[in-house]
């Protein structure tokens, strides 16, 4: 029997943290991107991941160091906020070459159904290259939420999550035909964009 073939990804995922980095407390940004991403996509995902301190060079070095090492796709967590600390979006800026502000828009709205301080969150999200990247929350139960939006009791979808953008955006700069689960997140492409699907022989 033939199965469906799906293009191979390296992923990004990195969790910013001062605390966590220095082992304070357990980070639980990594292993909640890395279980969403592998329930919302059929293609098979090499993980890079970063644990690492609220420093600005230092993100957008190793920003730079995913980027080159072929992530199409780069979803970091963490220092988002107005805080002192919180120098996530800059880091990220100063690494663009295109800035997609569609998706920090977004994840407020989202965000914004919960609770009012999320006005006060500042993600953004860029284009380095062949990749994207993608500043989230810090929180599990809001990455979640940002990445796959908001469904009423029946599961209907009432706001579309970020991702359902993310396959299309990375078809458009270069990368893997991304497939998404749509129990999770359907992803949205124009019908011309949509490849049939390719199955073993």
């Amino acid at each position: 029997m033939s199965e469906a073939v799906h293009d191979a990804v390296k992923i990004g995922i990195v969790s910013i943290s001062d605390r966590a980095s220095t082992g304070v407390y357990e980070d639980k940004g990594l292993p909640a991107l890395q279980d969403w991403l592998t329930r919302a996509l059929h293609n098979p995902i090499t993980f890079e991941p970063r644990l690492i301190p609220d420093e600005q060079s230092g993100i957008s070095a190793t920003l730079i160091e995913l980027v080159d090492a072929g992530c199409s796709l780069v979803l970091t967590t963490g220092g988002t906020g107005p805080a002192l600390r919180d120098v996530t979006p800059e880091a990220t800026l100063a690494v663009a070459h295109k800035e997609m502000p569609g998706f920090g828009e977004q994840m407020r709205q989202i965000s914004l159904k919960f609770v009012p301080t999320a006005i006060l969150s500042r993600q953004v999200a860029v284009i380095r290259g062949n990749s994207l990247i993608i500043n989230l929350p810090g929180q599990p139960k809001a990455i979640a939420e940002t990445l796959e939006g908001l469904k009423d009791a029946d599961g209907k979808q009432i706001v579309p999550g970020i991702f359902a953008a993310v396959p299309y955006c990375v078809d458009l700069i270069g990368g893997p035909y991304l497939e998404t689960r749509d129990e999770v997140c359907k992803g949205f492409r124009p019908k011309s964009a949509v490849r049939p699907p390719r199955e073993t022989p």
